[in-house]
């Protein structure tokens, strides 16, 4: 039975995920998720393309209130601001999206973290940055900070397919999922359009074309030609190489673990 095994969300672009056995999903993504981004201070995105170190970085939400760290480096808390005057920044194709500077402490311990000047700013309370209207199911279908959809859903059977293949094994999160799932062949999920967990009805509208990005250890931040060497081999298609598959909520709802995956289509 084709079941959720794992729930994960990012509370900021690039940095550390926390994993939870209960998500609110919305029509943004899971609850939370990548809410917020670190850029430069002409508003640019950055990734762990240009700053590896971002994937060392823990943020903590606790309410209204945002704890960074990071391994040796002290401890900040701050007040997540999601209204004020907007500043404009830009990720991929989105150029002029509105997002509240988060302050100069916040600004000040990424800067010395990474070794370079950047801000941190949440997206604008009520900003709807819309997805690629190609992949669009509704003409309001929306993200946050992901890189364009709403939710990546990955499979732990692709992952074992790939390791059987690998001399060193990758976790998971070398994908960054939002949405793992379990109980169907390898690369079944190529051929889903529509799923439903619970209450909650999911569009699958692309496959994900993977970046160097997953060929950097998150916990020492060694970089190696692997997994997309390997996935290279069997798994590139014309958009790249591909590994997990775009999302879209249709519907909320609330969905944990353990719960079954139905597929509609």
């Amino acid at each position: 039975m084709l079941t959720v095994t794992s729930l994960i969300y990012y509370p900021i672009k690039a940095c550390r995920g926390f994993e939870v056995g209960s998500a609110k999903i919305e029509r943004m993504g899971l609850e939370y998720d990548r809410r917020m981004m670190v850029v430069t201070p002409q508003g640019q995105f950055l990734t762990q393309r240009e700053h590896p170190r971002l994937a060392l970085v823990t943020p903590t939400l606790q309410g209204d209130q945002l704890e960074l760290s990071a391994p040796g480096f002290d401890t900040v808390r701050l007040f997540i601001q999601k209204q004020g005057t907007p500043v404009a920044v830009n990720i991929w194709k989105s150029h002029g999206v509105q997002a509240i500077d988060q302050g100069e402490e916040a600004a000040k311990w990424f800067s010395e973290w990474l070794g370079a000047p950047v801000r941190l700013v949440h997206l604008a309370a009520g900003y709807i940055r819309r997805i690629n209207e190609k992949y669009a199911v509704h003409a309001d279908d929306h993200t946050a900070f992901a890189d364009g959809y709403p939710i990546l859903l990955a499979s732990e059977d692709s992952l074992n397919d790939l390791n059987a293949r690998l001399s060193t094994p990758v976790p998971m999160n070398r994908f960054r999922p939002n949405l793992v799932v379990r109980g169907e062949a390898p690369f079944a999920e190529d051929g889903w359009k529509r799923i439903r967990i619970g209450s909650v009805e999911l569009a699958i509208v692309k496959p994900c074309a993977r970046c160097v990005v997953t060929t950097i250890d998150k916990e020492t931040l060694e970089r190696s030609p692997e997994p997309l060497r390997t996935l290279s081999t069997y798994r590139r298609g014309p958009r790249g190489v591909l590994f997990g598959m775009n999302a879209i909520p249709l519907t909320e709802g609330y969905v944990t673990t353990d719960m079954p995956v139905e597929i509609l289509a």
